[in-house]
C-alpha cells in the first residue's frame, strides 16, 4: 500500500533509510499517480555482465562461427 505525501513527510528520514538497508522499493501516492522511490544502483549494467564469465560452457571463441540459417524462419 503506497505511503501518502503526508505519511511520507513526516516519517521521511526513516522510509528512505530503510529504502537504503534494504533496497525495497517504497511507493507514493500524490495527485492520484504513484510514485517509487528505490535505490539506483551504482554499478553500471556493463559491469554486472562481465561478472557472469561462467555461463559460457566450452569455448567462447566457438560461438563466433555459429551458424543459425538453418534454423532461421522469418
Amino acid at each position: 500500500m503506497p505511503y501518502t505525501a503526508t505519511e511520507l513527510r513526516n516519517n521521511i528520514y526513516r522510509v528512505l533509510d530503510r529504502i537504503i538497508e534494504t533496497g525495497e522499493v517504497v511507493e507514493v501516492e500524490r495527485k492520484g499517480k504513484v510514485l517509487r522511490i528505490s535505490v539506483v544502483s551504482s554499478v553500471p549494467p556493463v559491469e554486472r555482465v562481465r561478472g557472469l564469465t561462467d555461463l559460457i560452457v566450452g569455448d567462447p571463441a566457438s560461438l563466433e562461427h555459429v551458424d543459425w540459417s538453418s534454423e532461421w524462419k522469418p
